[in-house]
């Protein structure tokens, strides 16, 4: 359940449905087994999993949620050779030209034939609602994953108000000068992974990883122009992630003693290690949100 990536909403206007309220729209979008048909079946799974049912799990003012995604892999190049014989054999039998409609056709054809033969993946995304923070936090790097969530969520609540968070500095500006000085702030500390690229050329990119970021081949590339999209940081000795330009955080790990400490309370059931582990954990990802907002000059205005 230790959420390994972040991608993160802003709420631009206050979420007002209870814990309790939340858990009876979501149900009304449960995820449910479809037929072998179907290409993607997605909705609400409990967050716990197992054999657990509610489908919100509440800690103090956080409220986590999960996201199936059903989704038959059926690769491109499976289905235009299903395709190109299945048109060869018809031409072939009636002497004539297939046109680009019966093609279209046939290809839907094809692929309803494929599907239930198709493997199967099954995708689960957890997410929570920091109300006081009044975030929604995704555990996603992907951009397509996260806005999936979220259209899940809108639908299944009928309004959700929220944006990409939008911050008073640029990151590449900030995190440029916090290499350039080998200082951060806000109780972060650089690490050893970082990636830079040139603003003028955006495919001129170097990726440096587990190095030294102070040595002089990294000053070099700097007094040259270039800025970071990406820096690896440890944050107030009790994580480490890497830090994106567009805020979004990856490779997040928390150090052994936030873990333990999830563990000392000797849980008697799955459930209450969830409850635990939800619990330190959002209070840590409450403190590091802040700090990221405020190393960046704070959230714009809406």
């Amino acid at each position: 359940m230790w959420f390994k990536n972040i991608r993160f909403y802003r709420f631009t206007a206050p979420f007002d449905l209870s814990a309790e309220a939340l858990e009876e729209k979501l149900a009304e979008h449960a995820f449910r087994s479809g037929t072998t048909f179907d290409r993607t079946r997605t909705g609400w799974v409990s967050p716990i999993g197992g054999d657990h049912e509610a489908l919100t799990h509440a800690v103090g003012d956080c409220i986590m949620f999960c996201a199936r995604k059903d989704e038959k892999l059926l690769p491109a190049s499976v289905v235009n050779d299903a395709l190109a014989e299945k048109v060869a054999e018809i031409e072939q039998k009636q002497a004539r030209k297939i046109s680009r409609k019966e093609k279209a056709q046939l290809k839907d054809d094809v692929i309803a034939a494929l599907l239930p033969r198709a493997f199967s993946r099954t995708r689960r995304i957890h997410a929570y609602l920091a109300l006081q923070d009044n975030l929604l936090i995704i555990n996603t790097s992907s951009a397509s994953v996260a806005e999936d969530l979220a259209t899940l969520l809108r639908d299944s609540i009928g309004s959700l108000p929220i944006a990409l968070p939008d911050v008073q500095h640029a990151p590449c500006d900030i995190m440029t000068r916090w290499l350039e000085k080998q200082k951060a702030t806000e109780q972060f500390v650089i690490n050893q992974d970082c990636e830079l690229f040139n603003p003028l050329e955006d495919s001129n990119v170097i990726r440096c990883k587990g190095q030294d970021l102070g040595s002089d081949e990294i000053k070099a590339h700097l007094l040259a122009g270039k800025q970071v999209k990406k820096l690896g940081v440890l944050w107030n000795d009790t994580l480490s992630c890497v830090i994106s330009a567009d805020l979004t955080v990856t490779r997040l790990k928390f150090e052994d003693m936030i873990l333990e400490r999830a563990q000392d309370a000797d849980a008697e059931s799955e459930a209450q290690q969830f409850d635990q582990d939800f619990a330190i954990m959002s209070l840590e990802v409450s403190r590091l949100m802040k700090s990221l907002l405020a190393a960046f000059g704070g959230l714009s205005e809406v």
